[in-house]
């Protein structure tokens, strides 16, 4: 009967050690994959500045690294945190003040049936919709708490990676079980994934929301900048994007009989967001890199339910990573590659 050899039980035995000790830090310090996340995604974007500083510049590393993370919280961390918390303070009034939104939804609809001749929805399916948009707000806002947690977690981490650099790097390629080839597949696709996520994403959001903004101000719509964060989410959502603010914003106005003022914008959001909505999306895809609608589309569903608001942008990331090392293992192990080395 033919043994097996000693030298691969004790490889799958420490494989499953390994294993197993992984399973369980994970399994008491997953809080902090959000942060890791984020640290990770922030060191791909600071870099290029870090190295250009110190290496070219002569900085002192202490004092680049303190100035680009101050840099970046400033202009990256700031203000997503200003905007998903006014939409915070909007979310946890209209939670406590759920049953006030059911009757006004109800009488939005009511007047448009009224004024159009139309039958929207039955009572029945705007309390279901309703009991539905309160869920996923307490969802939104529950995941939403822990962030400034997830912030000082990050840049905790942060600072440990841009301290190490190139060290860090080269000692995690070292440490990938493949071949030379994959592991240069393997950099190279990460920092494009990071780029196109973490800056192409919210560029788009941010793009949209200044376009809306403009017309929201034209028009005299009430809390503009409430509306603009509205489209700054939306826009980075795919399939229906901007869509979702600017025609709930369009039924309200019809319903206070503001009929001008419903058309101009629900035009606007047709015509004008749409179009931006293209062309930031075409020159995302010529200068920084394309995530398929669909990544983006779960991503953002998943990133929510684990990360809070800053899912937006890890909950692609992460669907990214996934696809990524099915490719490798793919590139690996596929029967071409296995045949060429026998």
């Amino acid at each position: 009967m033919k043994q097996i050899p000693a030298s691969l039980v004790r490889q799958i035995l420490l494989l499953l050690l390994i294993a197993f000790i992984f399973g369980v830090l994970f399994w008491n310090l997953q809080f902090f994959l959000p942060a890791l996340l984020g640290a990770y995604t922030l060191y791909i974007l600071l870099r290029g500045p870090l190295f250009l500083l110190t290496e070219r510049w002569k900085w002192n590393k202490k004092a680049a690294i303190a100035a680009l993370m101050v840099v970046s919280f400033i202009v990256l961390l700031l203000p997503m945190f200003w905007l998903f918390g006014m939409l915070e303070d909007h979310v946890a009034d209209l939670l406590n003040n759920s049953d006030k939104l059911l009757v006004n939804a109800e009488h939005v609809i009511q007047k448009l049936e009224e004024k159009y001749g139309v039958e929207l929805l039955t009572p029945d399916n705007t309390k279901s919709l309703t009991d539905w948009g309160v869920r996923g707000a307490q969802g939104f806002l529950s995941a939403t708490l822990n962030g400034l947690g997830i912030a000082i977690s990050t840049y905790f981490i942060l600072f440990f990676m841009l301290a190490e650099g190139k060290k860090m790097e080269q000692a995690f390629l070292d440490s990938l079980p493949l071949r030379d080839e994959n592991v240069n597949y393997v950099q190279k696709h990460l920092h494009e994934m990071v780029w196109s996520n973490a800056l192409g994403i919210p560029l788009m959001g941010v793009v949209q929301g200044f376009t809306g903004l403009l017309i929201y101000w034209l028009a005299g719509v009430e809390s503009p900048w409430l509306w603009f964060a509205i489209t700054f989410v939306s826009g980075m959502m795919p399939v229906f994007g901007v869509a979702l603010a600017y025609i709930p914003l369009s039924l309200i106005l019809l319903a206070n009989g503001e009929d001008g003022k419903a058309l101009l914008i629900f035009l606007y959001g047709v015509l004008i967001l749409g179009s931006v909505d293209n062309i930031a999306r075409m020159w995302v895809l010529k200068k920084i890199g394309h995530t398929h609608p669909l990544i983006t589309l779960f991503g953002v569903i998943v990133g929510l339910k684990l990360f809070g608001f800053i899912g937006f942008i890890f909950g692609p990331i992460l669907i990214s990573m996934f696809i990524l090392l099915v490719r490798i293992y793919h590139k690996e192990f596929s029967p071409q590659t296995t045949a060429g080395e026998t």
